[in-house]
């Protein structure tokens, strides 16, 4: 029987450039097919980090040669979550097509309310634009007093805030696209970071993470399952180190132990697991999977993965 799915999309699954994208998105459409083919009702969401980054300094330089007002960061998600879905849905509805099948699907603009006294505002911590040397990030900080930091040990990015999502505001639209049968393409990029002001809601300078963001609506959505998608096939303990291990499934206990032992990476495992664990721990019956883009079929058969189930 089919399951309803959410799934979670990693920078590899999008490519770092526009020309990047528009191959990555052809082999994603293949992997996102097979788990159509198969009978289960499929959510996606995906990351903006290159994106959104290079969306924004290049709206910075036309503000500057232009004596334009700058877009702000929260319109920049915007306009990433329309260029990715355009190239992501086109290369979905291609796939499917091909197979026979004929189901329609849809991009939704998605805000994501945050709380304006979310801690995360006085401590930038998510990264975004491209990877940068020491000494470029060092200028970028003193040109324009940007936060900028190491990132897992793959070079310096600029930091934002990263907010927790409390609500999906187009929630109800997503579902009454799911229920007439269509494939959806939400909360991208994490959602656009919003703030409610009674009835009015105003965009802040952030940029949600995409993990926590997909959690969230698995849960709005009572998904049964949330897969989130990255680089390695599995989530590991001790990574890099000569006794690293692998996991296959793991109890929230253990995950939470692990997290507090400090073996994920802020900015790249530790959010996924953290987002992993609170889907799983949501309701019962749910479970979420971490693993490569190419094992997503493979992984929602149990054959590979990690797998947390509450």
């Amino acid at each position: 029987m089919g399951k309803k799915i959410v799934i979670a999309l990693g920078g590899n699954a999008l490519g770092n450039n526009l020309p990047e994208q528009m191959v990555a998105v052809k082999k994603t459409a293949k992997t996102i097919a097979d788990l159509v083919q198969q009978g289960h009702q499929v959510i996606i969401s995906h990351g903006n980090g290159p994106q959104v980054g290079m969306i924004q300094n290049a709206m910075a330089e036309f503000s500057r040669t232009h004596g334009e007002p700058m877009a702000p960061l929260s319109v920049c998600v915007a306009m990433s979550q329309g260029y990715i879905g355009y190239d992501l849905q086109n290369a979905l509805r291609e796939e499917l097509l091909e197979r026979g099948i004929p189901k329609p699907v849809s991009t939704v603009l998605t805000q994501v309310r945050v709380d304006p006294q979310d801690p995360a505002f006085a401590k930038p911590t998510k990264p975004i634009g491209p990877f940068m040397t020491r000494e470029e990030a060092e200028e970028l900080a003193r040109e324009k007093g940007y936060t900028v930091m190491e990132d897992a040990g793959r070079g310096y990015r600029r930091v934002v805030a990263s907010p927790k999502p409390v609500e999906i505001i187009e929630i109800e639209t997503v579902k009454d696209l799911l229920n007439a049968g269509q494939i959806v393409i939400a909360a991208g990029g994490g959602g656009i970071p919003v703030i409610a002001e009674g009835h009015h809601l105003k965009g802040v300078g952030a940029v949600i993470d995409k993990d926590f963001a997909s959690s969230r609506m698995a849960q709005m959505l009572d998904a049964d399952c949330l897969i989130i998608l990255t680089a390695v096939e599995k989530v590991a303990i001790r990574f890099g180190k000569p006794d690293q291990q692998w996991l296959d499934e793991i109890s929230p206990e253990d995950a939470q132990r692990y997290i507090q032992e400090g073996h994920f990476a802020p900015g790249s495992m530790l959010p996924k697991v953290q987002a992993a664990l609170d889907f799983a721990q949501s309701a019962p019956g749910r479970y979420a999977l971490i693993t490569l883009l190419e094992k997503a079929s493979d992984g929602i058969q149990g054959r590979t993965g990690t797998v947390i189930r509450g």
